[in-house]
């Protein structure tokens, strides 16, 4: 059988997303055929800083951004060409010469510095896509959904209303068609019948309303937030909705940080990434023992 292709955008130059993408490329191409999404200047800039050869099947897809590499550095020209690297990747699925998207660390900063609007790369694809995709992390063990994501806290409650829940819910199975989903509630224990508040009767009402339409038992809460990650908990489910994002994402970063991807789901082309930063600290550095854990499994989830 032969091997799918898969576009990979390198993210933010300065941090480790072109360390990560040199060094595994050996072993990646033994799973797919990669195309990078960098253009020759800043990958010989890359490789000359890393002391790393570039391969000679390394593909690239001539992504366009002309500047010096600054390691660990916010930049308007960095964050712009990630988001470059991020549209061709997209495009070249589009255009049906790749079969996924797996992308590399972006740094948030670094687009707002460039004027690009988004928040990070799902509140792109919303819009690239007009479809509401939903951001979920993990790994096999323990995958968490996010109801909300980069949103401030005080912003949540409001955002918990029955029709978009449901909706989120419909979505959520109809892409990854799971048994059983832990549905976290909002308040410290999950609102204690209204006593801590009330967002938990929404909550209940949209998870009666998704299990009846779908003639069986799949959404499970408003569990308790607090020991909803507990041992107990995670013998049972592997699935969890979260209503923000520390939510659900402190307890895996915990539990399983090093091998966690993202996945976007509820979209029209399959899309995951690593579950970290761009990682300035250590981006370029010697000895770094940069784990590559989570970029092989967010490549290895793309292919399935």
């Amino acid at each position: 059988m032969p091997k799918k292709t898969i576009a990979i955008s390198l993210g933010d130059i300065n941090g480790v997303g072109i360390q990560l993408a040199l060094q595994n490329h050996k072993n990646i191409k033994k799973l797919c055929n990669p195309i990078y999404c960098i253009n020759d200047d800043l990958l010989n800039q890359a490789a000359k800083l890393l002391n790393i050869k570039i391969p000679k099947s390394f593909n690239t897809y001539k992504t366009k951004g002309k500047f010096k590499i600054k390691a660990g550095q916010v930049s308007k020209k960095s964050g712009l060409f990630s988001y470059n690297s991020f549209m061709d990747a997209i495009n070249l699925v589009k255009n049906k010469k790749a079969i996924g998207v797996c992308t590399l660390p972006i740094n948030k900063e670094s687009w707002s510095k460039a004027g690009i609007h988004y928040v990070g790369h799902t509140d792109m694809l919303r819009d690239v896509f007009k479809k509401d995709a939903i951001m979920m992390l993990g790994c096999p063990k323990m995958y968490v959904a996010l109801y909300t994501e980069h949103i401030a806290l005080k912003k949540v409650a409001f955002t918990i209303k029955y029709k978009k829940l449901k909706q989120f819910f419909i979505d959520f199975y109809n892409s990854e068609k799971p048994k059983k989903v832990s549905v976290l509630g909002l308040n410290p224990h999950a609102g204690d019948n209204g006593v801590l508040g009330d967002e938990e009767k929404i909550i209940i009402k949209a998870i009666k309303a998704i299990n009846k339409d779908l003639k069986k038992e799949v959404f499970i809460g408003p569990c308790v937030p607090d020991i909803a990650f507990s041992p107990n908990f995670r013998d049972k489910y592997t699935y969890f909705i979260a209503m923000y994002h520390d939510q659900g994402l402190a307890p895996l970063k915990a539990l399983y940080f090093d091998e966690s991807i993202n996945v976007s789901l509820n979209l029209p082309i399959l899309r995951t990434s690593v579950d970290h930063g761009t990682a300035f600290d250590i981006a370029y550095k010697n000895n770094n023992n940069l784990s590559s854990l989570s970029y092989i499994n967010a490549v290895k989830k793309l292919i399935k």
